[in-house]
């Protein structure tokens, strides 16, 4: 992640006007003659679980790039808790965390030493980036393993430990980008549950990037991208509305054409 900052102190209560965890308008971004993104907007609310749903190649990983100024978004807007990433970087990163689809762990660490190499470069203090790991590593049920080297875990657990990286500087945002890929089903239940568990507790604002129609519920926002292009966005109730369909992945199905069916089940890259 560029344009790295010392973390920002919570944010404390705000009214119902408030803006948005996330709020992505009429972004587009293309790679040469390709456009991997057409005027994408989307919102993610406080205290939420979003799905961001689409097959291999929708756009799903680039938009998260350009969320986190990996890329450089020269089209629209994104802001994070209202802070443009473009205007206000340092802002907008400060109340962000992320988990990429690539792991990023280094295997010959041990836990403990991950998160605090992590908060150093967010300018927080050994002293207190130690009790950050610690409080992290409780929230996400991993304290008793500090101090194990990080090959040492099971995929699911080194997910958890990434959650916990990005809990760090208290984010308000969380983004994970295909955290469940390579997972037995039991290991991808829990770390789903996981991060409901974190939103009903911390109030976060959380984006998932999945292709795996199992892991939304019915008390989720779901918005659905496929070729670059947001074809809905709403509870799971409107999906079905919109596609005309009894399940969502009929509506799935219907919102996006019958060629990729198979792919929302499928794994590889966004």
């Amino acid at each position: 992640m560029t344009d790295l900052a010392p973390p920002a102190p919570r944010d404390p209560p705000l009214p119902d006007e408030a803006p948005p965890a996330l709020a992505v308008a009429g972004v587009t971004h293309a790679f040469g003659a390709r456009k991997a993104l057409d005027d994408v907007s989307l919102t993610v609310p406080r205290g939420s679980f979003t799905a961001l749903l689409g097959p291999n190649g929708a756009g799903k990983t680039t938009l998260f790039s350009l969320i986190t100024r990996l890329y450089d978004n020269r089209t629209g807007s994104i802001r994070v808790l209202g802070h443009d990433v473009r205007r206000e970087p340092a802002a907008a990163l400060s109340r962000l965390g992320v988990v990429f689809q690539a792991r990023t762990l280094d295997l010959d660490l041990s836990v403990m030493q991950n998160l605090v190499y992590h908060a150093t470069l967010h300018g927080i203090g050994f002293g207190r980036a130690k009790a950050r790991a610690l409080e992290a590593l409780e929230s996400v049920g991993l304290a008793d393993r500090a101090r194990d080297k990080v090959r040492q875990l099971s995929g699911g657990q080194m997910r958890r430990v990434e959650i916990a990286r990005a809990l760090m500087h208290r984010p308000r945002l969380l983004l994970l980008d295909e955290p469940t890929v390579g997972l037995d089903i039991g290991s991808r239940a829990a770390l789903v549950a996981e991060v409901r568990r974190l939103i009903a507790r911390e109030g976060i604002g959380v984006l998932w990037a999945t292709h795996i129609i199992e892991e939304i519920e019915a008390g989720d926002r779901i918005v659905v991208l496929h070729r670059g292009r947001v074809r809905a966005e709403g509870s799971p109730q409107e999906l079905l509305a919109a596609g005309r369909a009894p399940d969502l992945a009929s509506a799935f199905l219907a919102l996006t054409g019958a060629g990729e069916a198979g792919e929302t089940h499928g794994g590889g890259e966004a």
